[in-house]
């Protein structure tokens, strides 16, 4: 199995060298943990609060930048992945996850907020934003958040952050 993972910049020099390199383990570690057997593919843009705004402006009718974005393309059920209830892209077999927006700059400022380093809070958001497109939620304070942050601490922990 192959995960396809893009990740881009809305402009240059946006995040530095090593940003997209954690994003990718990341993600990896996190669909490995889910058990995602199958070709897939997600991306990744990179983007500033700026540019977060916009998004979450004009998808979600939310007028206020965030840290990360999540636009899954597959309705899953969290911690049960079944390749026959996906549908792959007929053109590539590829199991299309969908998108992610991260801001770079509300990544540097969590991490100096929460203590953590700038690359253990990119992780984080990572996992977690793959972690949408795979079923799981935490919109309401009930057993979807907890079973989203326990599966994050353990993504984490594969990780070794």
């Amino acid at each position: 199995m192959r995960y396809l993972i893009t990740v881009s910049e809305e402009r240059e020099k946006i995040a530095p060298r090593w940003f997209k390199r954690i994003i990718k383990t990341a993600m990896r570690a996190a669909l490995r943990a889910e058990k995602v057997n199958i070709d897939c593919e997600i991306n990744v843009l990179i983007t500033d609060d700026n540019g977060i705004h916009r998004i979450n402006r004009e998808f979600r009718n939310v007028d206020r930048p965030t840290d990360v974005l999540s636009f899954p393309m597959q309705v899953l059920i969290p911690g049960d992945f079944a390749p026959d209830m996906t549908q792959a892209d007929p053109e590539t077999g590829r199991l299309m996850l969908g998108d992610m927006a991260v801001s770079a700059q509300r990544v540097k400022a969590q991490a100096e907020e929460y203590g953590n380093t700038y690359q253990h809070e990119l992780a984080y958001l990572t996992v977690h934003s793959c972690l949408h497109p795979l079923g799981y939620d935490h919109m309401d304070e009930g057993e979807d958040k907890r079973l989203m942050r326990s599966r994050e601490k353990e993504i984490m922990q594969i990780i070794g952050l």
